[in-house]
């Protein structure tokens, strides 16, 4: 009798298999979210954060001054000359690695975000901090060691690569607010806007460091120009401009960082700190003195740390730098202990920004105040 043959197909699994299946999966999306959080960081760097590089090659300008020999009184000679060389030395180490670390990440968002830089220059905040990379950069390069760019040329090379941008941003911004109807100043005008032409005044100030007069005098008359325009324009508050949300209201304390930043460069222009530059300077003090009387402007934006916060920073360095020059006019004891004060208080505020964005790394970097969609013309503000 035939009796047909049946076929057993025998599977044998292994018994970690499953055990694999389920570390791989944890493993997995470990790795997506490394990989979303790179790219949300990315997404978020807007150049606003480049206030943070302000700040730090700021306040290592003012180390660098106030650690110099100075022409004023004893006291004050004393004070600061025992500030260390090395503790400047690496201020600036670190102002440089932060800064690079920022641009880094800022080329990459300019490859794969790009929509989300077209949005930053339509914004009318946003646009303005586009001057803020050239301008820590020109701060980095007025702060720089002596022994570090010890040729000329050098600083020569790195000051055009620098001023370009500025100028073309200019020539971009200044023309949209007198030839386009929707970006007129009076529509779009904020504090920010001062971000330009401190732009201006520092490669001015730059450029007669290196002894290019004219290109320096040159930078000078544009920044002056609109800063005259900018600053009356904003004093009137007119109906259409563009209000700035409660979060962002540090950036008031531009209005301090203009005509400081202007009394430097006049100073740099005309050799000594002259009745000019002490107009200037006195009206930057006024300014502060107007603002720091008025805390509850900034209340809401003071409830959780951001990084609006570097606002207050590199403003008050500047005042402290025109302070320090308008000491070494004048030589007298008031001038020395206004100097003494608001350099305090500049490295006091500098030193616990420092410590909170430490601290706050995180949501620093994942909360952003100003935040673009991949849409072009897409924004908010958080």
């Amino acid at each position: 009798m035939f009796q047909p043959q049946s076929k057993l197909d025998v599977v044998i699994e292994s018994p970690t298999s499953k055990h694999q299946e389920h570390a791989v999966k944890p493993y997995n999306i470990e790795n997506q979210e490394k990989t979303q959080k790179k790219a949300s960081v990315i997404a978020n760097i807007n150049a606003s954060y480049f206030r943070i590089c302000i700040s730090l090659a700021g306040q290592a300008l003012l180390w660098k001054t106030l650690s110099e020999d100075t022409n004023m009184g004893p006291t004050f000679r004393n004070l600061f000359l025992k500030l260390p060389s090395t503790a400047f030395f690496l201020l600036w180490c670190l102002s440089l690695c932060v800064l690079v670390s920022l641009s880094i990440l800022y080329v990459l968002r300019c490859i794969f975000y790009f929509n989300m830089v077209k949005a930053e220059f339509h914004h009318h905040v946003g646009v303005n901090y586009l001057f803020a990379p050239w301008i820590s950069w020109l701060l980095l390069l007025l702060s720089a060691p002596s022994f570090i760019l010890r040729h000329k040329y050098s600083c020569e090379y790195l000051w055009w690569l620098l001023i370009i941008p500025v100028v073309g941003l200019d020539v971009k911004v200044y023309g949209q607010w007198f030839t386009t109807e929707k970006r007129f100043l009076s529509m779009v005008a904020n504090p920010t806007s001062q971000l330009s032409v401190i732009g201006n005044f520092i490669g001015a100030h730059a450029a007669i460091k290196m002894g290019w007069r004219e290109s320096g005098t040159f930078l000078f008359t544009l920044g002056l120009t609109h800063y005259m325009i900018v600053f009356i324009t904003l004093y009137q508050r007119l109906s259409g401009s563009n209000h700035i949300p409660s979060k962002l209201r540090p950036v008031f304390f531009l209005f301090v960082a203009a005509p400081s930043m202007a009394a430097l460069a006049w100073k740099s222009i005309k050799g000594s700190f002259d009745i000019q530059c002490k107009m200037l300077f006195f009206l930057s003090l006024f300014l502060f003195t107007s603002l720091a009387s008025r805390p509850m402007l900034f209340k809401k934006s003071m409830k959780e740390f951001s990084v609006a916060w570097w606002a207050f920073s590199f403003p008050l360095t500047f005042l402290a730098l025109a302070a320090t020059a308008y000491a070494q006019q004048v030589k007298s004891l008031t001038a020395n202990g206004l100097a003494v004060v608001l350099s305090t208080i500049s490295v006091l505020v500098f030193l616990i920004l420092l410590v909170f964005s430490t601290l706050k790394i995180d949501s620093l970097l994942h909360k952003p105040i100003l935040k673009f969609s991949n849409d072009s013309m897409s924004y908010n503000l958080n």
